[in-house]
C-alpha cells in the first residue's frame, strides 16, 4: 500500500475512536380541567405604498428537511416563502406585503363559494383601513374572540376552538414574533402540521369583505384579528377559501397539533368512552364533535344546529338531587345558539346543585357555550373527535406511569400493489411494504397500540379524490386483522394487543400511487415517578453488562490469536458473543463473515488481514457509541432501523447525507423492506464514517479530491 494512503488511514483510524377510577366528592370536577376546578380552561401607523413581490424576489432556497418528530426545529417553509426575509425586505423598502401566491383576487376566493356576481364584488382589505389602531391579540387569546362568517368552516373553527385552551399547542401555531405595532409590513404568518412537518405559512393581512361584511371569520372584539389572519393562512394551505367550505374536525385537530386523533360514534359508543372522556380532560387532548343531517346548519327548535361541529370545552361529574350526574359542557363556533334543554343556561337543574359548584360552572350568556347531560349529549350529537401529541385519551384503567413511543414511516402505495378489495388475500398484503413493531406491555383494561395512517393528497386536490384506505395487521402466526377501510384522509384505530410482534401493511382499495405517512404508537410502562403521558424519548440507554464491566482489552486477548491480534473469523466471534447479547441488537440477525471482513478492513492500518489492540480499540469505541445511537433512534424497540430513522441517526453523528445517498445505504445494508439491524447498521456506519474521513483528509478542505489510479483501487478494493 502506497504510504500516502496508509497515513490517512491511520488518520481516519483515530478521529473514530475519539468518537465515543374517579375521585368522590368535589374533586370529581377536577378532571374536566387538568389541574384545579377554580381555573376554567381558557386563555384563560399610518398607511404605507404596496409591495408586489414577484417569484424573482421570493427567497431562493430548498424545502427545509424535517427530522424525526417533525418539530418546529426543523420548521419547512411553505412555498419556499420565508417570513423574516419577506417582512426585512418589505420594511427596507418601506412598503406593504402583497402575497402573490395567494393574491387578493377571486382565485383565493374559489370560483364556486360564491355565485359570479357576488365574487366580483369581494372588497380586500387592510385592518389598518379599517381602524386606526389594530391588534393581533387583545388580552389573550379565546374561543369566544371567534365569531364564524359566512364560509362555512365550522370544522375548523371548532378545532380553533379547542386549540385556544391548549397553550402547549397554541404557540405552534400562531407565532409571537409579529404585530400591527413594531415592524409592521403587513405580513404575518402561522405554522400547521401537514403529513409529518410543521410548516410555516406567510400571507398578507388583505381580508376578504362582501357589502362591508367580513366574509370570513372574525373576532367579538372590533379591533382584534388573529382569528380572521389565521383562517386566511389556513385557507392557503388548503389551496384557497372555497376548500374551507365544509370539512372534518378531525383534519384540522391533527393539523393544529401534530397529533393523533380518534373518532368515536355517539350512536354506537364503546363502553369505556365516559373513560376515554375522563383521560382526555385530564391529559389535556383536543376535543371536537359533530351532529348529523344533510340539512346543513338548520337549527333545530332544541337549538342544536344540524351538520355542524362543534367544541367539546369540558365534562365533569357532579353532586345533583342525591346522585352523580355527569355533564358535558359545547361550544358553538358560530359563537351563539345554544342547546335548550336539560343543564343549558337558565335550565331548573342548576336550582339542585351545591351553589359553590353552580358559580364555578354556570354563567348565563349567550356567547354559543352550554351544559348538557351525558345522555343529552350521546342523542344530539353523532361522532366525537379526541386529539393529542400521543393518545393519551386512551391512558384510562389503573395505571400509573405510562407513556407512548411512536414510529413514523413515509412512503408511496404503488399502483400495483394496492389490495384491501372484497378479494384480498394474505399474499397480496405481503407483498406491500410492512412495518413491524414490538408489543411488549398488556393490560387487559386499556389499549396499548394505535395506528393512524394519512393519505397526502395531490396539490389542489381534495375530498373527491381521496382514496379509500386502510391497513392489516399480521400477527407472527400470519393471522391478519382487518381494518375497516375508510374514504378518509386519516384512518385511526385502537388496539389491545398481547405482547408480541406484529406488522403493519398500509392498503387502499385503488390501483393509483398516493403518498401516505403512517404512525404506530406503542404504549410503554414506565417505573419512573417523574413520567408523564407525554411523548416519551428514546428508551434508556442500557449497555451490556459484560460491555460496562469489561474494557476492550480484556475483550481483545479473550478472542485474539496467540494475544496480538485477531483475524476476520475471531472478530465475528467476538461481535456475535459480547455484541449481540441483549434482545434489541440481535433481532436483526448476527455479524456475519463478510460483514466482518468489511469491517476489519476498515481499521486494518497495515492492510494485513488482522487487528492490532490498537486498531481493535478504536473499532470497540465506535461499535459502542453505534450501539447508543441505534437504541436512540429505534425507539419502538423493533430492533431495526427504517430508511427514515437512518437519516435521523446519521444526521445525529454529523455525518453528510442526502436521499441518493440514503437510498443506496438502504439497498447495500438493508433487508428486503429498507429496515436495517443493528449488525448491518454497524457496517454501514463504519463505512460512511471512513469513507467521510477519506475524503476530508484527501480533498483538505476543497469541494475535488485528486488520487492515482493505485490510491483509488486501494480505496474501494480493500477499504
Amino acid at each position: 500500500m502506497c504510504s500516502g494512503v496508509a497515513l490517512l488511514r491511520s488518520q481516519l483510524c483515530w478521529g473514530l475512536g475519539r468518537c465515543a377510577g374517579c375521585l368522590q366528592g368535589s374533586q370529581d370536577l377536577s378532571w374536566a380541567y387538568g389541574k384545579d376546578l377554580r381555573r376554567i380552561p381558557g386563555f384563560l401607523e399610518d398607511r404605507g405604498a404596496m409591495l408586489n413581490l414577484s417569484s424573482a424576489l421570493r427567497l431562493q432556497q430548498g424545502l427545509q428537511t424535517a427530522g424525526t418528530t417533525g418539530g418546529l426545529q426543523n420548521l419547512r417553509n411553505f412555498n419556499n416563502q420565508d417570513f423574516e426575509h419577506l417582512r426585512s425586505l418589505c420594511l427596507s423598502q418601506g412598503l406593504l406585503f402583497e402575497d402573490d401566491i395567494f393574491p387578493a383576487d377571486t382565485s383565493s376566493i374559489g370560483p364556486n363559494l360564491l355565485p359570479k356576481d357576488k365574487l366580483q364584488q369581494i372588497e380586500w382589505k387592510r385592518p389598518r383601513e379599517l381602524l386606526r389602531n389594530p391588534c393581533l391579540i387583545m388580552d389573550g387569546v379565546s374561543r369566544f374572540d371567534i365569531i364564524q362568517g359566512e364560509i362555512g368552516d365550522c370544522w375548523m373553527l371548532a378545532a380553533l376552538g379547542s386549540l385556544t385552551m391548549q397553550k402547549q399547542f397554541l404557540e405552534k401555531v400562531l407565532p409571537k414574533d409579529q404585530g400591527f405595532q413594531s415592524d409592521y409590513a403587513g405580513i404575518f404568518h402561522f405554522r400547521f402540521w401537514q403529513f409529518g412537518d410543521w410548516v410555516d405559512v406567510v400571507i398578507d393581512d388583505r381580508l376578504p369583505f362582501l357589502n362591508g361584511n367580513y366574509l370570513s371569520v372574525h373576532a367579538r372584539t372590533s379591533n382584534e384579528f388573529w382569528p380572521s389572519l389565521l383562517e386566511k393562512a389556513y385557507a392557503k394551505l388548503q389551496g384557497s377559501y372555497q376548500n374551507l367550505h365544509g370539512g372534518y374536525i378531525s383534519d384540522a385537530l391533527v393539523d393544529f397539533t401534530g397529533g393523533v386523533q380518534m373518532q368515536f360514534s355517539l350512536k354506537d359508543p364503546p363502553p369505556d368512552l365516559e373513560d376515554v372522556l375522563k383521560a382526555a380532560s385530564k391529559s389535556r387532548c383536543l376535543m371536537g364533535c359533530s351532529t348529523s343531517g344533510w340539512m346543513r346548519n338548520t337549527v333545530l327548535r332544541n337549538g342544536i344546529v344540524q351538520g355542524h361541529a362543534y367544541t367539546v370545552t369540558g365534562a365533569v361529574k357532579i353532586r345533583f338531587k342525591n346522585q352523580w350526574e355527569h355533564i358535558i359542557r359545547v361550544w358553538n363556533p358560530w359563537g351563539h345558539g345554544e342547546w335548550r334543554g336539560p343543564w343549558s343556561d337558565g335550565s331548573p337543574e342548576w336550582d339542585y346543585v351545591e351553589p359553590e359548584i353552580k358559580e364555578e360552572l354556570y354563567r348565563k350568556k349567550n356567547d354559543g357555550e352550554f351544559w348538557m347531560s351525558y345522555e343529552n349529549f350521546r342523542e344530539q350529537f353523532s361522532w366525537l373527535c379526541v386529539c393529542n401529541c400521543t393518545p393519551t385519551f386512551l391512558d384510562f384503567g389503573d395505571q400509573r406511569h405510562t407513556g407512548w413511543s411512536v414510529e413514523r414511516h413515509i412512503n408511496l402505495w404503488n399502483p400495483l400493489l394496492a389490495t384491501g378489495r372484497s378479494n384480498w388475500s394474505s399474499g397480496a398484503v405481503s407483498k406491500n411494504p410492512q412495518y413491524f413493531f414490538k408489543v411488549t406491555k398488556h393490560d387487559p383494561k386499556s389499549y396499548n397500540v394505535v395506528i393512524s395512517l394519512i393519505q397526502k393528497n395531490a396539490e389542489g386536490v381534495h375530498d373527491a379524490q381521496k382514496l379509500k384506505i386502510g391497513f392489516f395487521i399480521t400477527t407472527e402466526n400470519s393471522k391478519v386483522l382487518k381494518q375497516d377501510f375508510s374514504l378518509a384522509r386519516d384512518v385511526s384505530s385502537c388496539f389491545n394487543l398481547s405482547p408480541g410482534t406484529y406488522a403493519v401493511t398500509p392498503a387502499t382499495t385503488e390501483d393509483r400511487e398516493f403518498e401516505f405517512v403512517l404512525r404506530i404508537f406503542v404504549k410503554n410502562q414506565d417505573d419512573n415517578e417523574n413520567s408523564n403521558s407525554q411523548l416519551n424519548p428514546a428508551p434508556p440507554m442500557d449497555v451490556p453488562r459484560q460491555i460496562q464491566d469489561s474494557s476492550y482489552k480484556a475483550i481483545f486477548l479473550k478472542y485474539a490469536k496467540q494475544g496480538s491480534a485477531i483475524d476476520a473469523l475471531q472478530l465475528q466471534r467476538l461481535l456475535n458473543d459480547m455484541v449481540l447479547q441483549d434482545e434489541m441488537t440481535s433481532v436483526g440477525g448476527e455479524f456475519s463473515f463478510d460483514s466482518c471482513r468489511a469491517i476489519l478492513a476498515l481499521m486494518d492500518l497495515n492492510s494485513n488481514g488482522q487487528l492490532t489492540l490498537q486498531e481493535f480499540g478504536s473499532l470497540w469505541r465506535s461499535v459502542t457509541k453505534y450501539m447508543d445511537l441505534f437504541r436512540r433512534e429505534d425507539r419502538n424497540c423493533s430492533g431495526f432501523l427504517d430508511v427514515y430513522e437512518l437519516k435521523s441517526a446519521i444526521q445525529t453523528a454529523g455525518l453528510p447525507v442526502n436521499e441518493q445517498i440514503l437510498h443506496l445505504m438502504a439497498l447495500r445494508y438493508g433487508n428486503v423492506y429498507k429496515r436495517m439491524g443493528f449488525a448491518d447498521f454497524v457496517s454501514c456506519m463504519l463505512r460512511l464514517e471512513t469513507m467521510t474521513y477519506a475524503f476530508q483528509n484527501l480533498a483538505k478542505g476543497g469541494p475535488q479530491v485528486l488520487m492515482t489510479v493505485t490510491e483509488w483501487l486501494t480505496l474501494v478494493m480493500y477499504i
